[in-house]
């Protein structure tokens, strides 16, 4: 089973969706690359994509579209100006042309080059999508990708993982594999474990800057998200709630950049009304910048963006573990509990409904909470459990396909709970614990593979057909 870095669960990433944007996005990207590698772009005629399953049926309201065409433009999601998207798009779609790579102007009609097949979807995974090059001389370049959750993809052939497979000193599949190393060395902080297995890919120092830089754009996120009023994208009519939410919270407090602003939140009324309402301001504004495609941290998906920033900033303003040094063990913790997800089931709302997004978030969340408030290894992997056992069955059933409703506020609720899971293990013993999180892992995956298609991220359950919403 390959080692996963737990910067490859926390990311930078674009919204609205690391399953329906960002892996779709990382599939063009890749196909250039194989175009490079096989041809050259010069040779190119003609690209088409066809997206299938559910990126197709909720490809629209989740920027699947988008995301196919920037990516075979060239561009890095990374980097790209975000209030340059609609622009971008509405010229390859006027002009019927796309720079293919960056390099090549070639023909581009969407519609034509560029398909939501709706009616299929491939046999491997329900995210799946093809990418056809046809070269000057009239052959052929065709490959399949699917995006399997938090922006990874691969082919059925897993070819298109371009990494180097990496092996960990103490690798750590399952949570048993951390109790047994912890216990092996002696060690009584998950996080020393985890910055020793981070050595493969990068030395102590440079994972403390990872950290921080991530902390640092988790700040710029809730910042943009609690300073924007207005109408989110996508015809749902959403309004913004989080910058009257801090309006009302932080009175005629004043303040000109985000130190400021986060100096006055860590100086308001702390009581638990105000507290709560603060964790779900969190959440809020970092959604609803995913829901406009912002730039968010992708933790481990974009539909579940919000839950560690909210907790992650709730306990460094609301608790005594407000170091730097606490913000690395958080999210070197956080990120382990999300690989074991992925390695044993599922990231992807797709595959898994909400509880593999909200539910692998909270999780994540809650078990790096209990490391820094001081829990034993067994109670923070007992946190993380807890987590989980609290959304099985969590399905995904966004309105119009839109990563708005009830997406937004389940980022709240899974905050809260990844909160309240670490507050009841830090009173637990482990030792009595009846259920592990190995086993709760399995049971997710379990649960996952029973449930309908229908609340697997289709809208075609659920609130996405209860809510009668019109087209506009």
């Amino acid at each position: 089973m390959e080692s996963i870095s737990v910067f490859e669960i926390i990311k930078v990433g674009i919204g609205p969706s690391s399953s329906h944007t960002m892996g779709p996005w990382n599939a063009a990207s890749a196909f250039i690359r194989i175009i490079k590698r096989e041809r050259a772009i010069d040779e190119v005629k003609e690209v088409f994509v066809e997206f299938f399953g559910s990126l197709a049926k909720t490809g629209i309201g989740h920027g699947t579209d988008i995301a196919g065409m920037l990516g075979l433009a060239g561009e890095d999601f990374k980097t790209i100006d975000t209030t340059k998207i609609d622009e971008k798009i509405e010229t390859i779609k006027t002009t019927q042309i796309l720079n293919l790579g960056g390099e090549k102007e070639i023909p581009f009609i969407y519609g034509h080059h560029l398909i939501l097949n709706m009616q299929k979807s491939l046999d491997y995974h329900p995210n799946g999508m093809i990418f056809k090059a046809i070269f000057e001389d009239g052959t052929e370049l065709v490959q399949d990708f699917y995006s399997v959750g938090g922006g990874f993809i691969m082919s059925q052939e897993k070819k298109s993982i371009e990494k180097q497979c990496i092996r960990t000193l103490y690798p750590c599949h399952k949570s048993s594999d951390i109790v047994k190393y912890c216990d092996k060395l002696g060690l009584s902080k998950i996080s020393d474990l985890i910055l020793m297995n981070e050595e493969s890919w990068r030395t102590q120092e440079e994972t403390r800057e990872e950290a921080l830089y991530i902390w640092q754009q988790i700040k710029e996120c809730i910042y943009k998200g609690v300073n924007k009023e207005g109408i989110l994208p996508g015809g749902l009519n959403v309004t913004r709630r989080a910058a009257g939410m801090n309006r009302k919270l932080l009175g005629d407090k004043i303040y000109k950049n985000k130190d400021e602003w986060f100096q006055q939140v860590v100086d308001a009324e702390e009581n638990f009304t105000n507290i709560n309402k603060w964790i779900a301001c969190f959440a809020l504004a970092v959604n609803e910048e995913n829901a406009s495609f912002g730039r968010i941290i992708t933790a481990p998906t974009n539909g579940a963006s919000g839950v560690i920033p909210a907790v992650l900033m709730y306990s460094q303003a609301f608790t005594e573990s407000i170091s730097e040094e606490d913000i690395v063990r958080f999210l070197l913790v956080a990120g382990e509990i999300g690989t074991l997800f992925k390695k044993n089931a599922t990231i992807s709302a797709a595959m898994g409904g909400c509880q593999a997004e909200i539910g692998v978030s909270s999780a994540m969340a809650a078990a790096g909470l209990t490391e820094i408030l001081g829990g034993s290894v067994g109670q923070v992997l007992m946190a993380a459990e807890i987590a989980m056992e609290h959304h099985l069955g969590l399905t995904c059933d966004p309105i119009k396909g839109l990563v708005q409703i009830p997406c937004i506020e389940r980022n709240t609720m899974g905050a809260i709970k990844a909160i309240t899971a670490a507050n009841i293990a830090l009173e637990s013993d482990p030792a009595k614990a009846k259920v592990t999180l190995d086993e709760v892992i399995q049971t997710m995956w379990e649960t996952a593979l029973a449930m309908s298609d229908r609340f697997k991220e289709t809208s075609e359950g659920g609130l996405a057909i209860a809510v009668n919403v019109p087209e506009c």
